[in-house]
């Protein structure tokens, strides 16, 4: 990253993140209501989470990857007990695991409120690509090449241009210009063992993520990236909250 873009990019980030906790703050009681009537537990989730790639080496002919962790904060949107049978895994869409709240909360990103506070603290930014379970990243990287590249030197944001451009898990938009590419991209040998895994919209999102990670290069290039992701952001949370 550019040093220019790396220091606007901080000030945008701290700018935008209190701006976003003064706006947001009298939901946050309202929300935190909602969850805990509609599920009692606790109302914050606190998850670890693999920030920006620190290394890869190779340990006996096997790639390893090391990322930088951190403590990401959210609004709890499934049952207090969601992992107790099934361990880390990534939420599908129309998830049992999810309450009924947790269900609009998911479909218009305000669970991801808390985040202003991660972004704050240093550990996220405003944009980014979206981190994920360090027990979920390293297999990730395996099935998808270079997927560890989309964390390489920036910090995973609360928004991202994959998060403007596709559905909540990833999934193509119908009628999209990506959409006219994904049968190539997704699934090539169109084999049917693997046709709606994980992998498939985790490398779609990853072109998105890599586009992203490019315009770090180039200040100019940068801004209009990140101001129309920002711009984008608020229009995309209140289609899905109206579908």
């Amino acid at each position: 990253m550019h040093r220019s873009v790396r220091l606007v990019k901080r000030a945008i980030d701290v700018v935008g993140a209190m701006a976003g906790l003064a706006l947001t703050a009298p939901l946050m009681p309202v929300i935190a209501a909602a969850i805990y009537i509609d599920s009692p537990g606790p109302v914050l989730f606190r998850q670890r989470r693999a920030g920006g790639l620190r290394d890869v080496k190779y340990e006996g002919g096997v790639k390893r990857f090391r990322f930088h962790e951190f403590e990401m904060h959210k609004f709890r949107t499934m049952r207090p007990d969601a992992e107790r049978f099934t361990g880390a895994v990534i939420a599908g869409k129309d998830d049992p695991r999810i309450t009924r709240v947790g269900k609009f909360l998911r479909k218009s990103r305000l669970d991801e409120l808390p985040q202003f506070w991660d972004v704050l603290r240093g550990e996220m930014s405003l944009v980014g690509p979206r981190p994920e379970r360090p027990e979920l990243i390293e297999n990730l990287a395996y099935a998808i090449p270079f997927f560890e590249e989309r964390m390489r030197d920036v910090k995973p944001g609360i928004t991202g241009l994959a998060q403007v451009s596709l559905g909540y898990t990833g999934e193509v938009p119908e009628g999209s210009d990506i959409a006219k590419l994904a049968s190539t991209l997704q699934n090539p040998y169109d084999l049917d063992e693997t046709k709606g895994a994980l992998a498939d919209d985790m490398r779609i999102k990853l072109l998105y993520d890599l586009a992203y990670t490019a315009s770090l290069e180039d200040l100019k290039t940068y801004l209009a990236t990140e101001l129309r992701v920002i711009a984008k952001t608020p229009i995309v949370m209140l289609k899905a909250a109206g579908r």
